[in-house]
């Protein structure tokens, strides 16, 4: 195993710290205050091209590959701010990238690395199948015409469908009984979602515990046109997997950033705060759990970097990008707890954005 570091991303991780020192602790703070969406942030990485790392040049992105935006992804939470607002771009796009056809990229990628179109939002969990995705019951059942699928089912925990423009769904177009494997017969689609919402599809927001809008998805004989189709039909499954990948190793990303924050901004706590005339920073019992959450997040950031360099060489990569997910977020919560341990109350204010 070795990491990937190089002179490119350490370019990168200045030019996204520059924006976001443009979006200061104030600016995340009112955002979740008001339970809002920091659109202006999303704006603002779009128009830098960040959100387009991995779109080929020839479709106006950067052609980078998700190492490179890994580090967008850990750099923003470094930073203080929330990658988990706009990522859904980033690894929706493994899907599309390798498996739509030429009229799909022609068509989607450059109105997504130009920010005319959003792709935030990818439909697979449902109420009864979560980890379990070949028992999914959303079906799209192809027309006698042929030129379209009608989709029947629920989705739920479905992020940011009110900030896209398009979502990926996976359906069964094959009942789970009929086919050889049970990881065959599912299949992948691009849902216009505004459209969708007019003709089939019913949104309803989860209210939750963070401002994180998430939703359950109700479709009722929602008709997508055959074109939106990605790959074969039945090989979704496996299609699916390069998003989810790319997905868990961005997340892993982000928590590795978050860890860093959490570690840069207790150590400085805990260097400045005095107590019985000395810093707690003093005191072994604060810096044992402050080193034990910065030795975790840099051992599971060996992980992130080898789930990086497989999928970039197109070798099989779920076995790491599961682990880096795992420890990152793992390690994210053991520093995310030094931290508010030893902030003591000030750790529930939210001037110090704990």
């Amino acid at each position: 195993m070795k990491t990937t570091t190089t002179e490119t991303h350490q370019d990168i991780r200045d030019a996204v710290r520059a924006l976001c020192a443009e979006f200061p602790d104030a600016y995340h703070r009112g955002i979740d205050a008001a339970r809002g969406y920091p659109e202006a942030f999303v704006v603002a990485l779009t128009k830098a091209g960040w959100l387009a790392a991995m779109i080929p040049t020839d479709y106006g992105g950067s052609g980078l590959g998700l190492a490179e935006a890994s580090v967008v992804m850990e750099e923003i939470n470094r930073c203080g701010g929330n990658a988990g607002a706009c990522h859904g771009q980033m690894y929706n796009m493994g899907t599309l990238l390798r498996h739509g056809s030429d009229a799909q990229k022609q068509l989607f990628l450059p109105r997504i690395a130009s920010g005319e179109w959003r792709l935030q939002s990818m439909g697979v969990t449902e109420p009864s199948t979560g980890t379990d995705t070949t028992k999914i019951k959303t079906t799209a059942v192809k027309s006698a015409s042929g030129d379209r699928y009608v989709v029947n089912g629920q989705k739920v925990w479905i992020s940011r469908v009110q900030h896209s423009d398009w979502m990926i769904l996976l359906a069964r177009t094959t009942a789970l009984a009929e086919v050889r494997k049970k990881s065959e017969g599912m299949s992948i689609f691009m849902v216009d979602l505004r459209l969708a919402e007019r003709s089939g599809m019913t949104v309803r927001p989860i209210p939750n515990m963070v401002n994180h809008e998430t939703n359950e998805l109700f479709f009722e004989n929602l008709e997508i046109p055959a074109e939106n189709l990605i790959g074969q039909e039945g090989q979704g499954f496996k299609y699916i997997l390069d998003g989810l990948n790319a997905e868990r190793t961005l997340i892993a990303a982000e928590c590795i950033g978050d860890g860093r924050w959490f570690i840069d901004r207790v150590t400085k706590y805990a260097n400045e705060r005095v107590v019985f005339g000395r810093p707690i920073g003093q005191n072994q019992g604060v810096q044992f759990p402050i080193a034990e959450g910065h030795i975790e997040v840099e051992a599971a950031d060996l992980m992130r970097w080898e789930a990086c360099r497989l999928f970039d060489a197109r070798e099989p990569c779920g076995a790491q990008a599961n682990m880096a997910k795992y420890l990152a977020a793992k390690a994210s919560w053991e520093a995310a707890n030094a931290c508010i341990q030893f902030h003591g109350g000030f750790g529930f204010a939210n001037e110090y954005d704990v």
